[in-house]
C-alpha cells in the first residue's frame, strides 16, 4: 500500500467522514486509489487534492496547439438531444459542447467542473453545490442557479421523456432543486443518498447544464458551456466544432474537431489505416483488433468500467421461479475464458451483481462464482428438471451481444438447457421499454447491454429494486430492497461496505441475474495524436488532444 503524504495534518480539512477515510487507509483498509475517490466523494477541494497528490491536478504540460482532430463515429440512434438521448455516438458528440456540475475521473473520482464544491447535511438528503462565476453558455449567457435548477426539473418531470429517469426515480423529484442565491443550488432528495454527487456529475450523461430558456431543438445551435462551439451539424453525416475563445477554463488545444458518421464500423478502421480519421471506436472482436494492437502506427486505450452484458432470468415464471434452476444456469458460465478469450483480457470477472471491482464500496471478500457443472446438475435434478429443458433467450443485435449469447447457448448444453437464439434489431428489442410492451422488460430469458455508472445503487435501484424501472428479471425481494436502502443511505465506505457484502451475498444466492463480466472501454487513435481522454460512458474529451 502506498500512503499519501502529509494526512495527519489534513486530517480535519472536511470533517468527520474525511478522518474516517484517513483513519482506514492508514490501517491498511482501504487502497490508495479508493482513498482518492472516496475522498472527491465528500467533496475535497482543489487545493487539498493538489497537497494529496491527487492525479489531475496539476495543470496539463504546454503543448502545441492547432489543428484539427478528426474522428469516426457510429451513426447515432436517435436525435442528439442532452434529455433523451443513451447511444454512445451521441454521447460522443454531446461532450464537445456540454458539461456537468461536476466530472468524474477513472482514478481521481470526482473533480470540480461547473460546481467548484459541494457538501451534504448530516443526514446524506440534502446536497448543496456551489457554482463557478464568470462561466458563459456560447450564446454568451452567464450561468447561474437558475440553469441548474432549469435543467434537473427538466430531467426529472415524467413529460420530457428523459433517459435520467431511470436514474433519479425514487431519489429527485421535481420541484426538489433549489436556487438558494444567483450561485448556490441545493437538492433535496426523496431519500438519502451517500453517494448523490455522482447522479449529476459527468456519469449521467444526460446531466450537461443547459440555459434556462432552452426551448428545445438541441441540433440547431448545441448550447452549452465546453471547450468546443458548434461549428456545423449534418444528421447522419457528421458534425463539426471550433475552439471556444470564450471558455471558462484552459482553451482547448485543437483549432476544431470533425466527426463523420459510418454505418459500417469496418470503414472506419478503412479510415484510420487511410489517414483520414484519428480516433475511432475499438472495433467489438476478431482479426482486426489483433491488427492493430500489433501495430505500431495505432494505439489502443482503454479505461476500466462498470459496463456489463446482463443474463436476466423472470424470477415470476417457471422454470425460473426455481432459484437452483437460476444457479445451476449461473454455475456453466466459465468467466475467466470469457474475460481472457472473448474480451482479449479487456475486461474484469464478473460476480452477478453490478458490484464491479471498479467500485470502492465492492466487497473482493465475497467468494467469486467460478464454474462447476457437477452442482449445477444435482442442482437441477433437485428442481425437478434433471434432463433440462428448452428455452428461448431473447436479446438485442448490438456490439458483442449476439457473440455472448452464442457462448451463453454453448455453456448451458453442458447442463441439457436447450436454448433457442431469438436475436432482434434494438429497437424491437427494447419496444416501448414498459413492462407489457417490451421484449427487453418481458422476456423469460435475454442479454440486455448496461453502460457505465459512477456508484452501483444506479443499477441496484433500477435493475433488481421491485419497483425498478429497468427491472427485466421482476425481482421482488423486500430484504433486497432493504439492503439497498442502506447501502444508499451510507455515508462512511465502511458502511458501504457492510451493505455490499449482504447486497452481493443475497445476489448470489438468489441469482436473478448473471453478470459475468464488466468490459473495459477502447478507443483507438493514431499513434501520431497525443491526449485524447474518455471515459467509460462515452464521453469524448479533445481539448487536450495535439497531433505530432
Amino acid at each position: 500500500m502506498i500512503k499519501l503524504p502529509n494526512l495527519n495534518a489534513l486530517r480535519n480539512l472536511s470533517g468527520d467522514l474525511w478522518n474516517v477515510a484517513v483513519d482506514e487507509h492508514l490501517a491498511g483498509q482501504l487502497s490508495r486509489r479508493d482513498f482518492l475517490r472516496y475522498a472527491s466523494l465528500l467533496g475535497v477541494t482543489t487545493a487539498t487534492a493538489s497537497a494529496l497528490g491527487l492525479p489531475g491536478t496539476a495543470r496539463a504540460a504546454a503543448a502545441r496547439p492547432g489543428g484539427t482532430i478528426r474522428v469516426g463515429l457510429d451513426q447515432p440512434t436517435g436525435a442528439i438531444d442532452p434529455v433523451t438521448l443513451t447511444d454512445p455516438p451521441g454521447i460522443s458528440v454531446l461532450s464537445q459542447v456540454g458539461e456537468y456540475l461536476l466530472s468524474d475521473d477513472a482514478d481521481s473520482g470526482l473533480r470540480p467542473a461547473l460546481a467548484v464544491s459541494w457538501q451534504s447535511d448530516s443526514t446524506a438528503k440534502e446536497w448543496t453545490f456551489r457554482l463557478r462565476k464568470g462561466v458563459k453558455f456560447h450564446d454568451g449567457q452567464i450561468l447561474t442557479s437558475k440553469d441548474v435548477v432549469a435543467t434537473f426539473n427538466r430531467l426529472v418531470d415524467p413529460a420530457n421523456g428523459s433517459a435520467a429517469l431511470s436514474a433519479y426515480k425514487g431519489l429527485l423529484s421535481k420541484g426538489a432543486v433549489r436556487a438558494v442565491d444567483e450561485n448556490t443550488v441545493t437538492f433535496t432528495l426523496d431519500e438519502p443518498n451517500g453517494n448523490f454527487p455522482f447522479y449529476v456529475s459527468s456519469d449521467v450523461a444526460n446531466a450537461v447544464i443547459l440555459p434556462a430558456n432552452y426551448a428545445g431543438s438541441f441540433e440547431k445551435t448545441f448550447p452549452g458551456t465546453g471547450p468546443f462551439k458548434l461549428e456545423s451539424y449534418r444528421p447522419k453525416r457528421g458534425a463539426s466544432f471550433v475552439r471556444n475563445p470564450d471558455y471558462w477554463g484552459e482553451k482547448a488545444l485543437p483549432d476544431r474537431v470533425e466527426i463523420k458518421f459510418y454505418d459500417n464500423p469496418q470503414a472506419q478502421l478503412i479510415g484510420l489505416r487511410a489517414g483520414e480519421l484519428d480516433v475511432i471506436p475499438i472495433p467489438s472482436s476478431g482479426p482486426a483488433v489483433e491488427a492493430i494492437a500489433n501495430n505500431p502506427a495505432f494505439r489502443i486505450l482503454s479505461v476500466r468500467t462498470s459496463n456489463y452484458d446482463e443474463l436476466h432470468f423472470r424470477t415470476d415464471e417457471t422454470p425460473f421461479k426455481d432459484k437452483r434452476v437460476r444457479r445451476a444456469l449461473a454455475l456453466t458460465i466459465d468467466r475467466e475464458a470469457i474475460v481472457k478469450g472473448f474480451l482479449k483480457g479487456r475486461g474484469d470477472l464478473g460476480n452477478d451483481s453490478p458490484f464491479a471491482p471498479v467500485f470502492p464500496s465492492m466487497d473482493p471478500g465475497v467468494p467469486q462464482r467460478a464454474p462447476n457443472l457437477a452442482e449445477a446438475r444435482r442442482l437441477l435434478a433437485q428442481a425437478g428438471v434433471p434432463n433440462g429443458f428448452a428455452v428461448t433467450l431473447t436479446t438485442e443485435r448490438a456490439y458483442e451481444i449476439p457473440n455472448y449469447a452464442v457462448l451463453v447457448q454453448n455453456f448451458a448444453k453442458q447442463i441439457g438447457i436447450d436454448i433457442t437464439l431469438n436475436v432482434l434489431p434494438q429497437d424491437s428489442y427494447y419496444g416501448a421499454a414498459t413492462f407489457g410492451h417490451s421484449n427487453w422488460l418481458d422476456s423469460t430469458l435475454g442479454i440486455t447491454d448496461y453502460g457505465h455508472r459512477g456508484t452501483p445503487d444506479m443499477y441496484l435501484n433500477a435493475t433488481l429494486k421491485s419497483t425498478g424501472t429497468w427491472n427485466a428479471a421482476h425481482f421482488n425481494n423486500p430484504s433486497y430492497d432493504a439492503l439497498v436502502k442502506q447501502y444508499c443511505a451510507a455515508l462512511d465506505l465502511k458502511s458501504q461496505r457492510l451493505a455490499a457484502n449482504r447486497i452481493q451475498t443475497l445476489l448470489l444466492d438468489e441469482t436473478p441475474v448473471i453478470i459475468a463480466f464488466f468490459q473495459h472501454y477502447a478507443r483507438v487513435t493514431s499513434a501520431k495524436v497525443q491526449g485524447v481522454r474518455f471515459t467509460a460512458n462515452s464521453l469524448l474529451l479533445l481539448d487536450r488532444a495535439t497531433l505530432t
